[in-house]
């Protein structure tokens, strides 16, 4: 019995965009949704008025959904053209998690100073496991991504 299934070559760089893309969005979503909504933390935009504040919010959770949708239109594509180079995605997801965090962790809060993780507590523990999580993502990527390569 033959198939006439045809293998088609792996997809390497748009998997690792999918993916880079869908790990920033759902790690801005955690952000968006955990501290600006659930604990009340912080907004992403808190040098103005409670109510800039909270466009803010709205405008974040509007990209991060945008960008969602767009990580899962390549993936879908992807996974229908049977082009989906596993091993890349799972290493790029976390790349791109990683990559929000510190961006948000060292630019947002340090540097352009837009927020703070928390306001009226000491920040060092904070600003150390906000970061530290990046860190952690990014070497888990960046491990799985070697191992993708070598495979």
């Amino acid at each position: 019995m033959t198939t006439n299934r045809t293998h088609h070559a792996p997809a390497v760089r748009q998997s690792v965009v999918s993916a880079a893309v869908l790990g920033v969005a759902l790690m801005a979503a955690i952000d968006e949704i955990v501290f600006h909504q659930i604990l009340g933390w912080h907004h992403f935009f808190d040098r103005s008025t409670p109510t800039v504040g909270l466009l803010s919010d709205g405008l974040l959770h509007t990209a991060e959904l945008l960008l969602l949708v767009g990580g899962f239109v390549v993936l879908a594509d992807l996974r229908r053209r049977q082009a989906l180079a596993v091993r890349h995605f799972w290493a790029a997801f976390p790349l791109g998690a990683g990559g929000f965090q510190l961006f948000d962790g060292v630019i947002d809060h340090k540097v352009l100073r837009t927020h703070q993780v928390r306001y009226d507590v000491e920040l060092l523990p904070y600003d150390l496991a906000w970061i530290g999580s990046a860190v952690v993502l990014l070497v888990l990527g960046a491990v799985l991504m070697v191992r993708a390569r070598k495979a």
